[in-house]
């Protein structure tokens, strides 16, 4: 594998089927945390599962013995927030979520209701159902903007891949004719509140994760590095299909700290 170059100053690491499959973490993940300190570096998570929020994510990787703080992890929610409010004053939006993220949004003051509001947002709504389906695609069919949190179609787990907001917005673009905004990796939106957050540079940056279409992609349309690892969704055959292609190619993160 190529070495990294010596001006990355962040890793920016992809969680699920990365850092963890499921509720396992997986092998030589906290390892390779160590040799990013050791080597001078940082790291931050971002995930665009948007399902959880940054407190349930915390607990999460505390259960599996990570431990860090708040201000070292984002997600596709946050990043959605921000966009909802830079775009509207005192916003409200019709949200097809879990309580976790709906919980974000009305602390971060987003009204939450289905009586004419800015935008209909979709996330990894786990708790989905079909009435909630059903009052998204009739708002957007009367023309209210439709949004979502990110575009993955599958959530990798232990048990396999299960239907993620990709997926969930195939079915309200199937009845309504109406592609969502998408704001998570690999999005504009989401380069922009990274780097704003982490005051650096996108050359500064190098994104880690196992989805060519999202997170090999954010770093190739804006100019950061890209390292896929093959413990989730992409096989090596997918890459030579795929318009991304990742700098780095690892069989798993802690593989990565042989790039230092």
């Amino acid at each position: 594998m190529r070495k990294l170059q010596p001006n990355i100053r962040y890793f920016v690491l992809d969680m699920d089927g990365t850092f963890y499959l499921g509720n396992q973490l997986l092998e030589g993940s906290l390892e390779f945390l160590e040799k990013v300190k050791e080597a001078g570096k940082d790291f931050i998570f971002f995930t665009n599962n948007s399902s959880r929020n940054r407190e349930t994510y915390l607990e999460k990787l505390a259960g599996m013995n990570c431990h860090i703080s708040e201000d070292q992890l984002l997600t596709s929610g946050m990043v959605t927030i921000d966009y909802i409010k830079s775009t509207w004053q005192n916003p409200k939006v019709y949200l097809l979520g879990t309580p976790a993220l709906e919980k974000d949004f009305s602390d971060n003051g987003i009204r939450l209701t289905d009586k004419d509001p800015d935008a209909v947002v979709v996330g990894f709504d786990t708790t989905l159902t079909y009435e909630k389906l059903s009052k998204a695609c009739t708002l957007i069919r009367n023309n209210v903007p439709f949004l979502a949190t990110h575009p993955d179609n599958n959530c990798p787990t232990e048990f396999g891949p299960i239907p993620d907001c990709g997926a969930m917005c195939a079915f309200i673009t199937r009845s309504t004719d109406v592609k969502p905004r998408y704001l998570g990796k690999p999005y504009a939106e989401t380069m922009n509140y990274i780097t704003k957050y982490l005051n650096c540079s996108r050359e500064e940056l190098v994104f880690v994760g196992d989805r060519l279409y999202t997170d090999i992609a954010i770093a190739a349309r804006h100019g950061a590095t890209s390292v896929l690892v093959l413990t989730g969704e992409t096989g090596p055959e997918d890459v030579q299909h795929s318009q991304y292609k990742p700098d780095i190619i690892a069989d798993r993160l802690i593989d990565l700290a042989a790039c230092f």
